[in-house]
């Protein structure tokens, strides 16, 4: 099985602690992940501000450096959503629905792929898993709270399957963070309040260390903890899963 990982522009740029244990993660489960340098940004800052068009050669030079890898694995649901959704703009050549369909979110592969739905390790905290929006109702990651009140996921079963840890029980579940990419920019002070609202029922619940999928999310999270000097850890899962697995 000839694996890529594909690194989200902003997570290089500001966090590449998480695509470090998001590389060593894979392989401490098996599989040898590689790094296509051509990789750039999938295109969605330009979409999402309302230039998809002028996205295109992005599109292309996504599908050009990843068309000759059975997977594409990425720590983030919004960027594999965005390839797997919006690539649709594109004329449909064979590669180009090769990489739609198989780049998956790190987590998609871990469970659906690999079959993996348990990791060994102690982790004794009080976490708070944070859904991120496309991650769930784009991929369909976890229940949405519109549709059952069952609290369930794939992220959900392999972090609550750790020893000592402890999953926040949330007031409202799946509640939007804001950041929602350049909505963060056109809408800030929107994005900012419901962002603090994120903020305060997992404060309000005891949670310890903030977690989730999507580095986006966290980010924008994690800014609105620091501003506040909160006393609660921002971690992305993989982060929190790589650190348990002794390699």
């Amino acid at each position: 099985m000839k694996v890529a990982l594909f690194v989200p522009c902003y997570v290089d740029q500001f966090y590449p602690q998480v695509a470090i244990a998001s590389l060593q993660l894979l392989e401490k489960l098996g599989v040898r992940a590689h790094f296509p340098k051509q990789q750039t940004c999938c295109g969605q800052p330009m979409a999402n501000s309302g230039c998809e068009q002028d996205a295109k050669p992005v599109y292309h030079n996504f599908v050009d450096a990843f068309q000759d890898y059975d997977y594409v694995v990425g720590p983030a649901g919004s960027c594999v959503y965005h390839v797997r959704k919006h690539f649709n703009i594109i004329e449909q050549t064979p590669a180009v629905q090769h990489v739609r369909t198989n780049t998956l979110e790190l987590f998609d592969f871990i469970i659906n792929v690999l079959g993996i739905t348990e990791i060994p390790g102690s982790f004794p905290h009080k976490v708070g898993l944070h859904l991120s929006c496309h991650g769930q109702r784009g991929l369909h990651q976890a229940n949405e709270s519109e549709m059952t009140p069952v609290r369930d996921g794939q992220l959900r079963r392999l972090l609550s399957g750790m020893q000592g840890l402890e999953l926040t029980e949330l007031t409202r579940n799946d509640e939007c963070c804001g950041f929602g990419g350049t909505f963060c920019v056109s809408e800030a002070g929107i994005s900012a309040r419901m962002g603090q609202d994120r903020v305060q029922d997992h404060v309000r619940n005891g949670t310890q260390v903030l977690t989730g999928g999507d580095m986006s999310c966290l980010m924008h999270l994690e800014g609105i903890v620091r501003r506040q000097k909160l006393p609660v850890h921002v971690l992305h899962a993989a982060e929190i899963l790589n650190g348990v697995i002794i390699g």
